[in-house]
């Protein structure tokens, strides 16, 4: 069962996503360059809202995880820190392969030694149950012997006893929060290790991008010194400039909702429909928040010279178990910017959307909200975003 969110949502001047010179991100697409905005960025900024709208443990995305969520709780527990040390860099030795991050630990599979030896090359996403239950293992391996090499040995060999999902074995603990926060339930994290759960992402997002052909300027712009204002030919203080873009934009998201159920809950993907009503209720308060987040929430750098707070004009949400498919295509020919380009880019979403209907078959069920006309949509259910959410999720969980 698949939730696909198709958005429209126009910004004024702003600079959404910048690349690495500064500039607006942008893509070729069809017969025009377009703005366009990561989802790596989309992402982070609906992560935040949903961390301040969700009562749901909060996952760790830091180089040195390990150095303050595990090594500082051992050693504060009571572990000589030289143990400690050696023990928190055997465990990221078998949890992380040198593939996955090159410059670990000395030793680590043959990668070369990073800066601080219980730093990572890379932030990895870890949940607090997961520094849990490695600092209570770290504490049971370090009972097992004063002698060093005896505890070093031990712990090794507890670690690779132990080397199956992580997810089991924290339930094992005791701890049945979610492993690696909401956002590895959200969006996944990407490790090969044996010992450590690795929740596929649930929430697939596509880079957004503009309707219609790129349209930036460069905005020139000086500061002034106050204290040196009544001096003659004072002048600026500073001067600047910054690409600024505006557009409307077409987002696209796929939530596979069996996979969300299974991270949030740990059930098997199969079993996400006979699962108890409240997580039931759970599972559906997290995708309305996150529909709302994506309809509402703004990406932007320069906040403090932009504000760039806009919620989208058109929502588009479609239920149904068929394979998910991007209506971006309608815009593969860039519209023009004359007339009501907003009610233009519906249309064109629309009469995509038909097009495939008239070739695959519509297996879709569809809910609307939007603040244009939206005839173009035959059979879609129109209603204000709470209500197309609503219906959306009733047809999920078989309530339509």
């Amino acid at each position: 069962m698949f939730l696909q969110i198709h958005t429209l949502t126009s910004f004024a001047a702003a600079l959404l996503n910048r690349d690495d010179a500064g500039l607006a991100k942008r893509i070729p697409f069809g017969n025009a360059e377009r703005m366009r905005v990561s989802s790596q960025c989309l992402k982070k900024h609906w992560r935040d809202e949903l961390h301040r709208r969700l009562a749901l443990p909060k996952g760790i995305r830091s180089r040195m995880f390990f150095e303050r969520e595990v090594w500082r709780r051992v050693v504060e527990a009571g572990v000589p820190e030289n143990n400690a040390t050696k023990l928190v860099t055997l465990l990221i030795g078998e949890l992380i392969s040198a593939k996955e991050d090159k410059n670990v630990v000395k030793g680590n599979k043959g990668a070369k030694a990073a800066a601080h030896p219980l730093h990572l090359k890379q932030p990895v996403l870890f949940g607090k149950p997961e520094a849990d239950y490695f600092v209570g293992l770290i504490l049971e391996c370090n009972r097992t012997g004063e002698n060093l090499e005896v505890i070093l040995k031990e712990s090794k060999k507890k670690i690779k006893a132990e080397k199956t999902n992580l997810r089991a074995m924290v339930k094992a603990a005791g701890i049945n929060d979610l492993v690696a926060g909401i956002e590895g339930a959200l969006f996944g994290r990407f490790v090969t290790s044996d010992i450590l759960a690795r929740p596929e992402a649930a929430v697939h997002v596509a880079h957004s991008f503009t309707v219609h052909p790129l349209q930036t300027e460069v905005d020139y712009f000086t500061v002034v010194d106050d204290l040196k204002e009544d001096l003659e030919h004072a002048g600026a203080a500073h001067a600047g400039d910054m690409e600024l873009g505006a557009g409307l934009f077409y987002g696209y998201v796929v939530v596979d909702v069996p996979l969300l159920v299974s991270n949030l809950t740990g059930c098997h993907q199969s079993a996400w429909q006979t699962q108890p009503e409240e997580t039931e209720e759970e599972a559906r308060n997290v995708l309305e928040r996150l529909i709302e987040a994506i309809a509402t929430v703004s990406p932007g750098a320069k906040l403090g010279s932009t504000a760039p707070y806009t919620r989208a004009g058109f929502v588009l949400l479609e239920s149904g178990r068929s394979q998910p498919r991007t209506l971006a295509n309608a815009y593969l020919e860039a519209l023009t910017a004359k007339g009501d380009i907003m009610q233009a880019a519906v249309d064109k979403l629309g009469s995509h959307a038909k097009e495939l209907d008239e070739m695959y078959g519509q297996t879709e069920t569809r809910f609307v909200a939007s603040i244009k006309s939206t005839e173009c949509l035959s059979g879609a259910s129109k209603g204000t975003l709470a209500e197309a959410v609503q219906g959306a999720l009733d047809t999920i969980w078989g309530k339509r």
